[in-house]
């Protein structure tokens, strides 16, 4: 069956919505497994017998394994079809899946969790790549709007998943629900996807893969240690965050004199695409540090279950599936720039409430700041992928696509990693903030049967203290957010030579 061709409608038709559920369930598939896997840290504890410094790793391999293929994906879907590639990524992370609810070791799953990487690494990037091709430039708002959803509800859903997965069944089925979920997923894709016509590619380019790919992971792995370590100045952060950087710059010098780079650094020519990437990264940074430190609030101030944390994040999820399809539909009308302004002033007027939080802040005015920044986030993150992806050709978006992800994994991390840092020299500042935690840790061990009345009543305030504190570090960052966000297009954007030269048909079979 043929579908219309890309800009042949307004709206999004039955085609590319089909496309756009293949491409969700894999997203969700990637990025609930970085949450739901968190939930499981304590547990991972006690059935292997580990300390949390080894269990944490499986956290972290499967952050490097993401860091290490994204890269490659760009070349690796000219070359060999979108197609092909993503099924061959939906079977390396469901086989990766069942070998971790088979682990027998904690070498073992973090072994396995590296699998399980190599193939969700590229869920993402090529799923932004298939729906920005299937719907067109004139509908990319919208069709990154359904891509935003698995962005923005992961980390909320998935410790409320994990949980819950943890407390009815046990651990192995955080694992094991990938894996009628893989094989639905990979039915459909084989049956909606459209087929692959690969170009004759360049040459690969090894030296870029070699210098890339080992630098952002070992980057990353110095950023992502920066918490353990307690200090930037450690040489478990330092050496390996400054190796990353040297083979990081050496690509960007590598990159510019040769003519096919593994990452085509000339995208950075489109101005739009320069600003979104300024933007994605002062907005990650800030997001991502913030997620980390919601539910953790409502763990270690306010006692409550991991659960119960997840589902009072609940609102945030609502706000940004209400106002994320509309902010979708606009974009790709009006332009990103006037949404995601309004966004970064909405999620700035949440985060303010947080700044002021206490050990007993009404949960409804907790829940109602949420709530709009939700609706900030839903009108933030996808018009600003949009204002990257809009202006690309079919040529150019795996490229653009692979690097918008780059730029959003390497931002996350920093910014998660800046808020573990920020929040626990404040508690460090403060002895009671300190003691609480240090007790909830022993109750957590079984150590100590339950937290004694006067450690609550003196640390509580105190650890709020310690989040409100950090909230304003990350108000400050949204808010630096404006200045880039001040220059995406608010109209838009006319249509290159290239893409309007683009009007090759979806087949559908």
């Amino acid at each position: 069956m043929t579908a219309p061709t890309p800009s042949a409608s307004a709206g999004i038709d039955r085609g590319v919505l089909k496309i756009a559920g293949v491409v969700v369930l894999g997203a969700i598939m990637s990025i609930l497994d970085v949450t739901v896997v968190g939930i499981a840290l304590p547990t991972f504890q006690q059935v292997f017998n580990s300390t949390y410094a080894e269990v944490a790793w499986t956290m972290t391999a499967y952050t490097l394994a993401l860091a290490t293929v994204i890269p490659v994906t760009g070349w690796a879907a000219d070359r060999f079809g979108t197609k092909r590639l993503y099924l061959l990524s939906l079977t390396l992370f469901t086989i990766g899946s069942v070998l971790c609810a088979m682990a027998w070791s904690i070498q073992s799953l973090v072994v396995f969790r590296i699998l399980q990487g190599l193939g969700g690494g590229m869920l993402l990037p090529l799923g932004m790549t298939i729906l920005t091709r299937a719907a067109g430039p004139d509908r990319v708002g919208r069709v990154m709007s359904i891509l935003g959803v698995p962005m923005l509800l992961g980390p909320i859903g998935g410790p409320i998943l994990g949980g819950w997965l943890i407390d009815v069944a046990s651990w192995h089925w955080i694992f094991l629900i990938n894996l009628p979920i893989g094989i639905f997923a990979f039915l459909y894709a084989s049956r909606v996807l459209p087929k692959d016509a690969p170009q004759p590619s360049e040459s690969f380019d090894i030296v870029g893969m070699l210098l890339l790919s080992p630098g952002l992971a070992l980057f990353l792995f110095g950023v992502s240690s920066i918490p353990e370590a307690g200090t930037v100045a450690s040489g478990r952060v330092l050496i390996p965050a400054v190796i990353g950087l040297v083979l990081m710059v050496s690509f960007v010098f590598h990159a510019l004199r040769k003519d096919h780079p593994l990452i085509d650094l000339h995208l950075f020519k489109n101005r739009n695409l320069s600003i979104a990437v300024i933007t994605m990264t002062l907005f990650s940074i800030a997001f991502f540090g913030a997620m980390l430190l919601f539910p953790t609030y409502f763990i270690q101030v306010r006692l409550e279950t991991k659960l119960a944390a997840g589902l009072l994040l609940a609102p945030q999820g609502i706000g940004a599936m209400l106002s994320m399809p509309i902010a979708g539909a606009l974009t790709d009308k009006m332009g990103p720039g006037k949404f995601v302004l309004s966004g970064i002033v909405l999620i700035a007027a949440g985060m303010a409430v947080f700044t002021q939080i206490g050990a007993d802040t009404s949960y409804g005015i907790l829940m109602g700041a949420l709530f709009v920044m939700g609706l900030g986030m839903g009108m933030t993150m996808m018009p600003i992928m949009s204002a990257a992806m809009a202006t690309l050709s079919h040529h150019t978006a795996a490229r653009g696509s692979t690097l918008m992800n780059i730029v959003q994994q390497s931002a996350g991390s920093i910014g998660t990693a800046v808020a573990s840092v920020i929040l626990t020299n404040q508690i460090l500042s403060r002895p009671a903030a300190g003691a609480l935690v240090g007790t909830q840790q022993m109750v957590e061990a079984g150590t100590l049967p339950a937290i004694p009345p006067e450690v609550i009543a003196q640390g509580a305030p105190a650890l709020a203290d310690s989040f409100g504190n950090t909230f304003i570090v990350s108000l400050v960052l949204i808010v630096l957010c404006l200045i880039p966000a001040m220059f995406l297009p608010r109209r838009k954007p006319a249509l290159t030579d290239e893409q309007k030269a683009d009007s090759t048909p979806i087949i559908m079979h």
